[in-house]
């Protein structure tokens, strides 16, 4: 007999400490507030950079330099869509490195404690046409 009920008492236990990992918040098991888990909070967000300053200290981070960037334009900050950083569109009249004028282009900058960390030319879905720019 005592042979049988150790490894079921055993098992059981086992069960039991088993469940106390399905208690977090997500869980569909009824279970009291005090048992669940507490969902992690969400790290603050780091203030709005000043996007106009960062590149105009920074030019040649977003612009190479024979590019030779002329009419630079910022828009404000926002949130990127997916992430904890920001983004801003930067337009600007360039040249190609052989000389020859190559018009107006945008860029996005994401910016990440207060440090410009990539930078792409806009596509569509960055909705760069939509911001207001001001010279730097």
């Amino acid at each position: 007999m005592r042979q049988i009920f150790l490894p079921i008492a055993l098992a059981g236990c086992a069960l039991m400490l088993a469940a106390c990992g399905l208690a977090d918040s997500r869980s569909p098991l009824p279970l009291p507030d005090y048992m669940r888990a507490k969902p992690a909070e969400a790290p603050a967000l780091e203030p709005a950079p000043d996007a106009r300053q960062m590149v105009r200290e920074k030019l040649d981070q977003v612009f190479t330099a024979q590019s030779n960037a002329q009419h630079v334009q910022v828009s404000e900050a926002r949130h990127e869509l997916r992430g904890r950083g920001w983004i801003a569109c930067v337009k600007a009249e360039l040249t190609s490195s052989t000389g020859k004028p190559l018009g107006e282009e945008t860029y996005v900058i994401s910016i990440n404690s207060g440090v410009i960390i990539d930078r792409h030319r806009a596509l569509p879905e960055d909705a760069c046409d939509t911001q207001t720019y001001q010279p730097i």
